[in-house]
């Protein structure tokens, strides 16, 4: 219902009351990552980028700018800088409730209730004298995001020129700084390189064909989020972002780093012509062969003329970088010689790089807009029999019309390009069918690949059933599921996607497959209820299979799954079966200083002596999510265990709270516990979450307080499962 300050008060009641009621603290530790995003704690431990500002807000302070406003104030560590530094008055707006409350008691722990005016709102809304009694002659403020102006700075910046500054300092005018207005920081200088990254490349561009035999048509055109906001109407990012230096699989830089804008925050100017101004083209030399899958952009923030950040991969940052993926031509590779093209603009005051194509050195020819126009003029034409055959091909022969666009997440992406997955899910769901029709048998076809299969199918063929055999998934998003089972013989698949861009795809795929009219059928348009989607196909029918979604991408367990395996089994024939069957979920043990950091501030150290640790660390969360272990910097001392076993089939092997003893096999201190999933789609079939083609992240636990181990020691682990709430400890 949008009322997440609300629900986070009462969950945390709920917790204080009771500190092991379970289904409050897990509602709790959601709601707080809304709330207090975990950069907060990222960058609140970067002790390099607060020195930084803290040494630009001294500065000029002493030089006489003693009226401040920070924009933006988040914890308000900016404004105590300010303070400390010597303001006479300072003023902070922030629009998050939380964020302001949170604040105001470490403004007030840090004994400057008196010196700091803090106000709860959007800086476009301050009027003075209304709000504030005076025009200010300096503003600072950190609301910039991996792609620089995401957090509305330029907008923020522009109101506060207009209306909450001291006019700026005339080129070579002196004067005291109290007189005109500033900005901290004073402008920026945003870099780009074009890079080659497999990991980008399978999130956001579709690399398969064929899924498990079922064929994805020219027709429809896939294409992530992030591509698709360049051409839409709705303003949104028109990017994703990365820790580009922890990217599985690393990345290959095919240019130079090259400088894409500047911009001064200082001149009110420049900043009101960025949204307006034409997009500047750029023409980039390749410098190394490989595939382009994406632009890939950083920034240094100048502070003033003597400080500056940079948020840049090869820097030790609490950043991520801003990534372009690359979508939509007809060829990705470059090789020296060839440009990678561009044109970069502020459109909506987000940092878009648009219309990316190759400029092929061999030829000069644009890859994006001439690859195809010419191609009449490239045969060899050597007689004129030959002459009329290609032009009656040019006549007759169409290229494939693009019939629907279909926008999808990341992860769906990656789902999309997980063959295993589907192979796996396949083969599972014939030996299904295959059991509950004895005298029949069924073509099983390319089934196989990259799975723990135990042995192969036989290829076999099914007679037509008189009834269908009735096939649910409530897997959440775009799943092509359904049509791979529909694939398998006499079935009657469901699919439960919700948005009608999903459904009319999945028409598009099922036609391009031959099947019969109506043979998919979209669930949530056959329920009266939206929140009753587990029941009967038919009054007197039950599931062959039903399909649930276990894990999140995040790496947790999905809530209310176990609710909903109860509710499955009852809906199932005799033979039917839920996928998956079970779940076994392991660990291990490991020394880790960046989980520490990424999850609570690190006492008064990182803050330069501020109070701020206790105040914001009441948001942090044992549990750090989306993570990819293969590139967390980590020290493991023990090998993988079995932690636990989840049976959606027969829950009485289900274990509600056991002891697990790992082995230490390096000594260390052991400072959290990853964990990820093998999903058992029966006893031969398994998924791995952790596996390099997963759509699935991984998660962890990260301890209070680190506990020292040495090799060859025992650790204790309780687990405890509670509904689908698992809590890990360390039994000591």
């Amino acid at each position: 219902m949008g009322f997440r300050d609300e629900a986070a008060g009462y969950f945390h009641k709920a917790v204080k009351l009771n500190p092991d009621y379970s289904d409050a603290k897990e509602n709790f530790y959601r709601v707080a990552n809304w709330l207090v995003e975990r950069w907060h704690f990222i960058m609140l431990n970067d002790i390099k980028r607060n020195m930084t500002y803290h040494s630009a807000i001294q500065k000029v302070v002493r030089l006489g700018c003693k009226t401040v406003l920070d924009i933006g104030a988040g914890t308000g560590i900016l404004s105590m800088f300010a303070k400390n530094a010597g303001a006479h008055r300072v003023y902070a707006c922030e629009l998050s409730k939380t964020m302001y409350e949170i604040s105001r008691d470490i403004v007030a722990a840090n004994k400057m209730e008196t010196g700091i005016k803090l106000l709860h709102m959007k800086s476009l809304d301050i009027e003075v004298p209304k709000h504030i009694p005076e025009r200010v002659s300096l503003v600072v403020t950190e609301t910039v995001d991996a792609g620089l102006f995401g957090e509305g700075i330029v907008e923020s910046l522009i109101h506060a020129w207009e209306h909450l500054l001291l006019q700026p300092k005339p080129k070579g005018k002196d004067g005291n700084c109290e007189e005109y207005g500033q900005v901290i920081p004073a402008g920026a200088i945003v870099f780009g390189m074009a890079v080659q990254c497999t990991e980008i490349r399978r999130h956001h561009r579709l690399g398969v064909q064929d899924v498990a035999g079922v064929h994805l048509p020219a027709s429809v055109k896939f294409q992530s989020l992030a591509y698709s906001s360049v051409d839409s109407e709705e303003t949104a990012e028109p990017y994703t972002t990365e820790k580009i230096s922890r990217v599985p699989g690393g990345y290959l830089p095919l240019t130079e780093s090259f400088e894409t804008m500047r911009v001064d925050f200082n001149n009110l100017q420049e900043l009101k012509s960025l949204a307006t101004k034409k997009p500047h083209q750029i023409s980039v030399p390749v410098i190394q062969e490989g595939v382009l899958d994406a632009i890939i952009v950083w920034f240094v923030l100048q502070l003033d003329d003597e400080h500056s950040l940079s948020t840049s991969p090869h820097e030790e940052t609490c950043w991520e970088q801003a990534v372009y993926p690359v979508q939509n031509l007809p060829d990705y590779f470059v090789k020296p010689g060839d440009h990678v093209m561009m044109e970069v603009s502020c459109q909506d005051c987000y940092l878009r790089i648009q219309n990316i194509h190759i400029l092929n050195a061999d030829h000069g020819t644009d890859v994006e807009r001439g690859s195809n126009k010419n191609e009449e003029e490239s045969l060899v034409l050597r007689s004129e029999a030959e002459l009329c055959s290609a032009l009656a091909s040019l006549q007759t022969s169409k290229p494939d019309e693009i019939r629907q666009i279909c926008t999808l997440e990341s992860t769906e992406i990656a789902l999309l390009n997980n063959v295993p997955y589907h192979e796996g899910f396949k083969a599972a769901m014939s030996k299904v069918l295959t059991a509950l029709t004895p005298n029949k048998q069924m073509d099983v076809e390319g089934i196989g690949g990259e799975m723990n299969s135990g042995n192969s199918q036989d290829r076999n063929s099914l007679h037509i059933a008189p009834d269908p055999f009735y096939v649910l998934d409530v897997s959440e998003g775009f799943s092509i599921l359904p049509i791979i089972a529909g694939t398998l013989g006499p079935v009657k698949p469901y699919s439960s996607v919700e948005k009608e861009q999903h459904r009319l795809t999945l028409d598009l795929i099922s036609e391009a497959n031959h099947f019969p009219r109506d043979t998919l059928e979209f669930w949530l348009r056959c329920v009266e209820d939206d929140c009753a989607v587990l029941q009967r196909p038919k009054s007197d029918k039950l599931w062959s299979i039903i399909i649930l979604d276990v894990i999140e991408t995040s790496g947790l367990i999905q809530q209310e799954m176990m609710e909903k395996a109860a509710i499955s089994r009852c809906l199932l024939q005799s033979g039917g079966k839920i996928f998956p069957q079970y779940v076994l979920m392991l660990g291990m043990l490991v020394e880790s200083q960046t989980l520490v950091e990424e999850n609570a501030v690190q006492g008064t150290e990182p803050t330069l002596g501020l109070n701020i640790a206790p105040f914001i660390n009441q948001f942090q969360v044992p549990v750090r999510v989306f993570l990819d272990l293969s590139t967390l910097p980590c020290i493991p001392l023990s090998k993988p265990a079995e932690l636990l076993r989840l049976d959606l089939m027969n829950p009485y092997l289900n274990n509600s709270n056991r002891e697990v003893k790992v082995q230490i096999c390096k000594s260390g201190q052991v400072t959290a516990i990853p964990f990820w999933y093998h999903v058992y789609l029966d006893e031969e079939i398994s998924l791995d979450t952790s596996s390099e083609t997963s759509h699935w992240k991984q998660a962890a636990v990260v301890l209070d307080n680190p506990i020292p181990v040495e090799i060859g020691q025992e650790v204790v682990l309780n687990i405890q499962h509670h509904k689908s709430n698992i809590s890990i400890t360390v039994k000591q």
